[in-house]
């Protein structure tokens, strides 16, 4: 285990290094997160009937969003694990006495967290002293409190399963770009990223219910607002166990196949 912990800590330090880019994704947050807002603002203030959830929730859920972006987007790729596998240098990883899968997971773990290090600390505090109701709303009781921290820690590591998960893949496609397209496009809608889940329609719901996208973003940042009950955020918290422990055992079974035919070619 100590192993792993120190891939982790390598990854996490390395991408602290990076205060550029994280300064450009800042930006970034900042602007898509003043887009939304503004256009939810609008939308809701031409009275537009009956909505799934209120303003201040939807508002606090785009800025949760933003200030986490880095963490639960479902898009991001390891273009050092990529390159090990198209290179046929994951020869080397092999010679190594850990277990592939987890020393990738640390990998991947330590770098998405040093990247949302950087960012959510500026996002949240700029949503906080924004005036209403463009702010991030801060209140919430401690049990909802503790509850969503629980369901954040969960849906890190159900992230990190899911993100593994297309890189184990490649062992067998050789190539991310197809896998990590379709991943792309369906964690984009399903996760609530685009469109918060209670506003799809009920056909989409049932099927965004049901796949574990939504666990990693929409249901925490719901259970946050307010818009979930603490039972059903009980509930939640049993599937995004239970998501993680379908995806470790299907990742580690996909990796020990993909091993067993794996042809290292070169000199």
């Amino acid at each position: 285990m100590k192993s792993y912990i120190t891939y982790f800590k390598l990854k996490f330090k390395t991408g602290l290094q990076y205060r550029a880019a994280a300064l450009a994704g800042l930006s970034t947050q900042f602007f898509f997160g003043f887009v939304y807002v503004s256009i939810y603002v609008a939308f809701y203030e031409s009275g537009s009937g009956n909505l799934p959830m209120e303003l201040k929730e939807l508002i606090s859920y785009v800025w949760l969003g933003q200030s986490l972006f880095a963490l639960v987007n479902l898009w991001y790729k390891d273009k050092e694990i990529i390159n090990l596998i198209k290179s046929g240098n994951i020869a080397y990883e092999l010679c190594r006495p850990q277990d592939l899968y987890l020393m990738w997971a640390s990998k991947i773990l330590g770098e998405r967290l040093s990247n949302v290090a950087l960012r959510f600390l500026p996002v949240i505090l700029v949503a906080i002293i924004l005036p209403s109701p463009y702010n991030l709303d801060l209140s919430i009781t401690l049990p909802r409190l503790i509850l969503s921290i629980i369901t954040m820690v969960l849906a890190t590591i159900l992230m990190t399963v899911l993100v593994l998960l297309y890189h184990v893949i490649c062992l067998f496609t050789l190539d991310e770009k197809g896998v990590i397209n379709i991943f792309m496009v369906i964690s984009d809608i399903l996760s609530g990223m685009v469109i918060p889940v209670p506003f799809f329609p009920n056909y989409l719901q049932n099927i965004s219910n049901i796949l574990p996208f939504r666990y990693i973003s929409d249901f925490p940042f719901r259970l946050y607002v307010g818009n979930i009950t603490i039972n059903e955020g009980l509930i939640g918290i049993m599937i995004q166990i239970i998501w993680i422990i379908i995806l470790v055992i299907l990742g580690k079974l996909i990796t020990k196949k993909a091993l067993k035919k794996a042809v290292i070619q070169g000199g």
